[in-house]
C-alpha cells in the first residue's frame, strides 16, 4: 500500500505566500484594518441604539416597512457617528489588531 504524503502547506506556510510584502502591503493592511475597526464600531454603536429603543421610536406604528427603514436610519446614524469619530473604540481595536497580526 504506497503511503500518502501531505502535501498540503501549514498556515504559516499560506501566510508568507499570500500576504504581499513592502510598504504599499503594509499600507494596504493598516487601512483595511483601520476600516474593520470603524465597521466594527458602527455595528457595535447601531446596536446599541436599537438596544436603547431608538429603533422603535423611529418607527412607531408604521408596519414592517416602517420597523425596516428604521433599522436602516438607526444604521445610517450609526455608521456617521462612527465616521465622525464614534466613542474611541474603532481606536482601540486597531491598535489591539495590529499588534496581533503578523
Amino acid at each position: 500500500m504506497p503511503v500518502i504524503e501531505n502535501t498540503m502547506p501549514s498556515p504559516a506556510q499560506l501566510t508568507k505566500l499570500q500576504a504581499p510584502s513592502g510598504p504599499q502591503a503594509e499600507q494596504t493592511r493598516t487601512e483595511a484594518l483601520r476600516k474593520t475597526a470603524r465597521e466594527f464600531e458602527a455595528a457595535f454603536i447601531g446596536e446599541m441604539l436599537a438596544y436603547a429603543g431608538f429603533e422603535k421610536a423611529l418607527s412607531g406604528d408604521s408596519g414592517f416597512g416602517g420597523e425596516t427603514f428604521s433599522r436602516m436610519l438607526v444604521d445610517s446614524y450609526a455608521q456617521s457617528i462612527a465616521d465622525a469619530g464614534g466613542f474611541g473604540l474603532a481606536d482601540k481595536i486597531y491598535n489591539q489588531l495590529k499588534d496581533n497580526v503578523e
